[in-house]
């Protein structure tokens, strides 16, 4: 079998290559390496190809035909996207994250490919409308995405979903994914888009203080900020179970199911480390304390009742792991 994962230099991409590559898939790589370092998230995996996204669709086209000598194409994993929760041209983002995957799907609908597509958590905004993955179209409508960003991949899932409503619009399998706070290796490449564990990691290592955002809402303590933190090993997991049930389509949150503190965070690192925790808090940046999110956490029901039942990884041993098999190593 031969899959394409797009985005597949990226985060979660690369650890899903890896994966599939461990398994004897053939896997294509469509990815901006640019002149970063990126390239070294894949360096350690045999690849089939690795083509550009505006190289895609062509690729697409030829690549589903049958031919027995190089392989056909069987599904896309979708993880390419402009994920900057902080990017202002928004014609730019929903051209990458709305556009980009709108076609995409319409050409695995009609070269009969199975899709498997990331979306976000920050679709639920402040979640206040709850973090429900119900596919019905008035609970979509109720959420409240804080950025551009979140807006595009709630625009696309909306899409989906009506899409789907009829066999001749979707593809032989699709699901969309709404990952939470995914932390794990492979993020050096993100910047400021890093997650707390990638971002704080150097300040412990060099014994500086580890520094919190304090809170400026009443309900929460400084330090006792919310997330759903997800290893990115789970999300991995639930994309291969995604493949080997090809009867399972829909929307699907991805997260442990259990928020925790970004002080719980901030302690994992330290034990990790086996370093004495020094933590400081700072006040949360003006221009975005407005859009700000208190608390997250997936409800899994839907994901449970369609059959996944492997447990998650808990934040103390994703975050070791994260620290000592990949940080520590440089």
């Amino acid at each position: 079998a031969m899959i394409v994962v797009t985005g597949g230099a990226g985060f979660i991409g690369s650890h899903m290559v890896a994966a599939l590559v461990a398994r004897g898939a053939e896997v294509v790589v469509c990815d901006v390496l640019g002149d970063g370092d990126k390239w070294r998230n894949i360096a350690a995996v045999g690849i089939a190809d690795i083509i550009r996204p505006e190289r895609l669709f062509a690729y697409l086209r030829h690549q589903a035909r049958d031919d027995g000598r190089w392989g056909r194409v069987e599904a896309v994993v979708h993880m390419g996207a402009n994920s900057s929760t902080t990017e202002t041209d928004v014609d730019l983002i929903l051209k990458q994250n709305f556009g980009f995957s709108l076609r995409l799907w319409r050409q695995c609908s009609g070269l009969g490919l199975r899709l498997i597509y990331a979306s976000s958590a920050a679709t639920y905004g402040d979640g206040s409308a709850g973090f429900d993955d119900d596919p019905a179209p008035e609970a979509q409508e109720r959420l409240r995405p804080l950025n551009a960003y979140g807006w595009s991949k709630l625009v696309f899932d909306r899409r989906a979903l009506a899409l789907a409503g009829s066999e001749t619009t979707r593809p032989p399998q699709w699901a969309g994914l709404r990952f939470f706070n995914v932390y794990g290796p492979n993020e050096g490449h993100k910047g400021c888009m890093k997650s707390v564990v990638a971002q704080k990691y150097p300040a412990v290592r060099d014994d500086q203080p580890l520094t919190l955002f304090r809170s400026h809402n009443p309900d929460y303590a400084d330090g006792g900020q919310m997330r759903d933190f997800v290893y990115v090993g789970d999300c991995v997991a639930v994309m291969l179970w995604l493949l080997d049930n090809p009867q399972v389509n829909g929307l699907f949150n991805v997260g442990t199911g259990k928020a925790r503190s970004f002080l719980d965070l901030a302690r994992a690192i330290y034990a990790a480390m086996g370093k004495a925790e020094n933590i400081n808090y700072i006040d949360t940046p003006g221009h975005i304390r407005s859009q700000y999110q208190y608390f997250t956490e997936a409800k899994l029901q839907h994901l449970r009742a369609a059959g996944f039942s492997a447990p998650f990884t808990s934040l103390e041993d994703g975050v070791a792991a994260t620290v000592r098999a990949y940080l520590d190593e440089g």
